[in-house]
């Protein structure tokens, strides 16, 4: 099938398009539409009469951008109208959403001059709290967004003109720091002379190349004064003086440093960059096919750096990286404009974040084993989440201190940790219990890490280092763990190896095993062999007091590192039983899940201690736990079936064992998360369906459901934990990503440290 066809289909199938409005506020009740209309609105529509800025308070306003087009330039497409555009539109509105948090309205207007679009924006502004012009034609976007940022008082921002502009001035300014070149000395060649490369030339004027020395080319050859064929006035700009002998794109690239391509594809040749300077630096960014193509240039110039506006070449210049974020900055400050200093600002948080170690999630998105500053990563990748939190908060601290913040933010590090939550829920959840690990002891927590030479495990060891979080402990081959660190970037120090086949401690440790396991079927032998395995090897390091914890099995099932575990470290003198918990983590609540890792099919002593395990590990995240026995039954509905009444059973065990607890059951799912089926039902119920704590009658039933959730119920799940051990030992699930490694190893510190304190 054609990609064409694919895009239809894409587009056609199931609700036509790519939007629809969702509320944010409940409706399932006669008050709640009395409250969503009428008479509830009357008062906040009154408020914001008296004051105006509470409509900021009362409504979406603040939140909500208009992506406007009138179709006259759409992606390359022309002027297509209107009506033609607005399956791009709805794809922009996608990214502002998907990359920001940003609700947007497209807005596809029949007007055909500057003075209509002007006054339909003009007419529309009340309902947004700021503006992104689309594909509209040149010149008419110059007059388009001047006049708008001049008569309007929230943001108005032209994203063909300045989201190339701030993309392609980051990939430069890094380009610069791996060329040592000075960026007043640069002589910068433009081809094309349309909105971006106007936009483009002036950026990078304002952030200190010489205007004298910007070469802009359009279709006709170099703009200059006196030229036959006539230029627009914006581009007028940058003219060269008359008599200038050069005419044409080539002449113009003559010892050029830095050429960018706004134009169409194939336009440069193999000589017109050898004629360049050395190690010039070329951003050929037509779509879709470049003014050449980023092999032909190197094969040219092998020192060359190139960029291209394609995501199938390395150094993509993406608008995407741009629009979303300097919107969530002004949008949340309140910005009256997005100035050149915000624009700046967002440019130096590119280049900066490209500097910084990739996360696994981003090498996965784009299916890479490395990536690393350099001359083949300039700039980040657009899927890239943390761009949200580098540039949000670096355009809002220049609209401060530029003067255009209605609402300056007093916290920017309060509010990047905000923006985190956007992107990843289990980061805000594993804070509190990250900080307390830093805060912990001048004496470190040591973890050991069996599969050391991972280099997932080693970049995570690195960050737990950095970051404080405990003391890692590598097992491993030296040579292979330090071939691999090296291969993989990191810095070792801080960081013990131990190779289990070679440590002195060895004898001791398979001594120490024998004996707990000599009347369970282990040999003096089988001892020593079980050791050669880092899981085992780690385990005792763990009972003999070597180690406060472990995190394993990154690449091995679970029961690989949870059986040595139990066979080794063993349960806690006062638990029946050791369990599994998986935090649930869901956009407005948390859950914790007991058991989906261990107990088959636990008896109802077993199901109440996995109950009381649950609740200790939501305790210690600092909720008070409020624990749901599951069931299919409510209270007795169905009798006689040894599923139901071991649930009912469990209920007076966990109430003798811990009195204050807040537990009922058994209960349906839909009874433990719901108010108002319980109230309408269940009235007695101490939960009220406001249970956090969900224990599952048997292993099945909490794994199918924890994975349901997480695929398709739009869940995070952080776990699972090892509850109820002497010492904690954690697993990690197959494919667990260098943060998921971090986060889990702050999870067993935690865990060592309320164990060290009972």
């Amino acid at each position: 099938m054609s990609i064409e066809r694919d895009a239809l289909e894409y587009h056609e199938t199931g609700r036509p398009g790519k939007l629809e409005v969702v509320p944010t506020k409940p409706l399932l009740s006669q008050r709640d539409l009395s409250m969503a209309y009428t008479p509830g609105v009357a008062q906040p529509c009154r408020d914001i009469h008296k004051n105006p800025d509470d409509v900021f308070r009362y409504t979406a306003k603040g939140n909500l951008v208009a992506v406007v087009t009138n179709g006259t330039a759409v992606l390359g497409l022309g002027n297509i109208g209107p009506l033609a555009s607005k399956p791009v539109m709805e794809g922009k509105a996608n990214l502002f959403k998907k990359f920001a948090d940003i609700d947007v309205f497209d807005i596809e207007l029949d007007a055909r001059t500057p003075e209509e679009v002007i006054s339909a924006v003009k007419m529309l502004a009340p309902t947004f709290g700021g503006i992104n012009l689309e594909d509209i034609k040149a010149p008419d976007c110059f007059e388009i967004e001047q006049r708008l940022q001049e008569e309007l008082d929230i943001p108005v921002f032209h994203d063909d003109q300045h989201g190339t502009a701030i993309i392609a001035a980051a990939a430069l300014l890094n380009a610069l720091e791996l060329t040592g070149q000075d960026i007043a000395a640069l002589k910068v060649v433009f081809s094309g002379a349309g909105a971006a490369a106007i936009a483009t030339a002036r950026l990078l004027v304002s952030m200190g190349v010489t205007e004298s020395n910007v070469w802009m080319c359009d279709s006709k050859g170099v703009i200059k004064v006196g030229r036959e064929k006539p230029f627009s006035e914006q581009s007028g700009q940058f003219a060269r003086p008359q008599g200038t002998s050069e005419r044409t794109l080539g002449d113009a690239m003559v010892d050029a440093h830095v050429f960018l391509g706004l134009s169409v594809g194939g336009v440069v040749s193999q000589d017109m960059v050898r004629a360049m300077a050395p190690a010039p630096i070329l951003f050929a960014m037509a779509n879709p096919d470049p003014e050449i193509h980023p092999g032909q240039a190197i094969e040219a110039v092998p020192e060359a750096i190139v960029a291209t506006g394609r995501s199938d070449y390395p150094n993509q210049i993406n608008n995407v990286l741009g629009f979303p974020f300097l919107f969530r900055g002004a949008l949340d400050c309140r910005a009256r404009q997005i100035n050149e200093e915000m624009k700046i600002a967002a440019v130096r948080a590119l280049a900066d974040l490209a500097k910084e170690d990739v996360p696994d999630a981003v090498l996965r998105a784009y299916n890479l084993e490395t990536l690393s500053f350099g001359t083949e990563y300039l700039i980040p990748k657009p899927f890239d989440p943390r761009v949200l939190t580098w540039v949000a908060p670096a355009v809002a601290r220049a609209a401060e201190e530029s003067g255009c913040a209605r609402e300056p933010i007093d916290d920017l590090q309060a509010y990047a940790e905000e923006l985190e939550r956007l992107i990843e829920r289990s980061k805000e959840f594993l804070r509190p219990l990250m900080n307390r690990a830093r805060k912990s002891s001048r004496e470190k927590t040591r973890i050991v890490f069996p599969d050391g030479a991972a280099p997932r495990v080693l970049r995570a060891a690195q960050i737990l280092v950095d970051e404080g979080i405990c003391e890692p402990v590598l097992l491993g081959e030296e040579w292979k763990v330090l071939k691999r660190a090296e291969d993989a970037r990191v810095d070792l120090r801080g960081i013990e190896i131990v190779e289990p086949r070679s440590d002195v401690r060895f004898d001791a440790l398979a001594l120490a095993l024998w004996k707990k396991r000599e009347r369970k079927g282990f040999t003096r032998a089988r001892a020593r062999q079980a050791l050669r395995n880092p899981t085992w090897f780690g385990c005792m390091m763990v009972d003999q007091g070597l180690a406060h914890g472990l995190v394993g099995g990154i690449g091995v099932p679970y029961a690989d590192t949870a059986r040595p575990a139990l066979q080794t470290v063993g349960k806690h003198p006062d638990v029946e039983a050791v369990s599994g918990v998986y935090a649930m983590l869901f956009k407005d609540r948390y859950l914790f899940f007991g058991d989906c890792t261990i107990n088959e099919d636990p008896d109802a002593a077993t199901l109440a201690q996995i109950a009381v395990n649950t609740a200790r590990v939501a305790a210690s995240f600092g909720y008070t736990p409020k624990v749901a026995l599951l069931s299919y039954s409510d209270f007795g509905e169905h009798k006689g079936s040894p599923n139901v009444d071991k649930v009912r059973d469990a209920l007076p065990l966990i109430r003798a064992a811990w009195p204050d607890l807040m537990v009922d059951g058994e209960v349906q799912a839909d009874t433990a998360v719901s108010p108002a089926r319980a109230q309408a039902l269940f009235p007695f119920s101490p939960l009220a369906g406001e249970a956090n704590v969900l224990i599952f009658p048997n292993l099945a039933s909490g794994n199918i459901a924890y994975k349901l959730l997480q695929q398709l119920g739009g869940a995070t799940a952080v776990g699972p934990l090892l509850v109820g051990l002497r010492a904690p030992v954690n697993a990690l699930s197959l494919g667990s990503d260098v943060n998921d490694i971090v986060h889990i190893a702050a999870l067993t510190v935690n865990q060592a440290l309320t164990a060290s304190k009972s």
